[in-house]
């Protein structure tokens, strides 16, 4: 007669040597630490503060600024508040960013493709550009444009490029698009063309979710709307004598110059410094992204008849870009956040903004909080779009 086999006996383990235990213990003691350091230092800073009277509140939001600001996107005056002080500086920020990001990136790729180019000199001059600029701390480029256009000649006497801009002592006047006088009538028919176009798209995009050939003609339906959206915009423009936007030409009178639009020495060098630096980044990202791609894909566009252009640009190019994209947006948040250097040229950007307001209120925690907080939104919005924009260009594996 066969016997039982004995009961296996669960050995137990002591709560000190479980790992699973000492790993959520350690978190909850890191945790605890690390909450207890900050608490230390939230009460030392109130204690000093409340020492010295300056406890931090944000009551000085709705207070009246009482300095002028020398540049700003929208009207201001000294009566202002300082919140409206601290949103001039946001949006100077946001400015001069979203200029430098464009900018920055259509010099960039060009600097990249002329690295690679097989001409000797053009690919030999880009190689000698990039050493030397991104060699040269982008503080130091700053001061040297701010000099340089503090040497351009008097308003009267200024360099003209083309009769479009020009350069002086007093920054730089260029040629502007202006909305005309009667930019109403155009309202309507500019609203019918952006619905004409966003319905353009999207019946293009389910043409492709259907596998349609690219060729396909679009509905009758949609270029008769188009038909009667540019019908409409000439007829406005022959009974007007006007068109929705015209090129305000600087024309320079006794002492100043009247249209276009003037760009102020700080601008003018903070813009074009944080262009020059970025764009020799950008334009080795565009550089390594294309010579990632295989040759094989070189080989096959050849074999298909293409000329390099084509190829660069049909097959290369799309190919490189999903390589170049994530670098890239660390640039233009590197671009965001260099921004900041405004204040050693003059431009009153949001840190220079932010610096005469806790000087003259002495509120330095809730200012700097402030600063911080628009940094970081600026960097996140910036991040979300190219990381979806990265995403829309992704493989998608079948």
């Amino acid at each position: 007669m066969a016997t039982a086999a004995p009961p296996v006996q669960k050995t137990t383990i002591p709560f000190w040597r479980d790992t699973r235990i000492l790993a959520v213990l350690f978190q909850v003691l890191f945790v605890i630490i690390v909450v207890g350091v900050l608490w230390f230092f939230y009460t030392t800073m109130m204690a000093g503060l409340r020492q010295a009277n300056l406890l931090p509140s944000f009551a000085f939001l709705s207070q009246p600024a009482s300095f002028s600001i020398g540049e700003s996107v929208i009207a201001y005056d000294p009566s202002n508040t300082y919140g409206y002080a601290l949103l001039i500086g946001v949006l100077n920020t946001i400015r001069v960013a979203v200029a430098g990001v464009i900018l920055a990136t259509i010099i960039g790729i060009m600097l990249g493709i002329s690295r690679l180019s097989e001409n000797w000199l053009l690919r030999n001059v880009a190689t000698v550009y990039v050493e030397i600029v991104r060699n040269v701390p982008l503080l130091l480029q700053l001061f040297m444009w701010l000099a340089l256009t503090q040497t351009f000649p008097r308003q009267q006497d200024s360099i003209s490029i083309f009769g479009l801009i020009y350069l002086h002592n007093r920054g730089v006047t260029m040629a502007w698009p202006e909305t005309g006088s009667d930019f109403g009538a155009w309202v309507p028919w500019l609203w019918l063309g952006l619905l004409a176009g966003i319905a353009f798209y999207v019946v293009r995009r389910i043409q492709f979710a259907r596998r349609d050939r690219p060729g396909v003609a679009m509905p009758q339906a949609f270029l008769l709307a188009g038909a009667v959206v540019t019908i409409g915009y000439l007829f406005v423009g022959l009974t007007k004598g006007e068109w929705p936007l015209t090129l305000s030409v600087p024309e320079l009178e006794r002492f100043n110059f009247v249209g276009g639009i003037g760009l102020t020495p700080g601008f003018a060098a903070l813009l074009i410094g944080l262009v020059i630096y970025t764009s020799v980044f950008i334009g080795e990202i565009v550089r390594s992204g294309i010579q990632a791609v295989n040759k094989g894909q070189r080989e096959a566009a050849r074999a298909l008849g293409l000329t390099p252009g084509q190829t660069l640009r049909l097959v290369i190019f799309p190919q490189a870009l999903r390589i170049m994209i994530p670098p890239m947006t660390s640039q233009y948040l590197n671009l965001t956040k260099n921004s900041s250097l405004a204040v050693a040229v003059g431009y009153p950007d949001l840190f220079s903004i932010a610096g005469t307001t806790l000087n003259q209120t002495g509120q330095t925690v809730p200012v700097i909080m402030m600063v911080m907080a628009a940094y970081l939104t600026v960097s996140l919005v910036t991040s979300l779009f190219m990381n979806w924009y990265n995403k829309r260009i992704q493989l998608v594996e079948r």
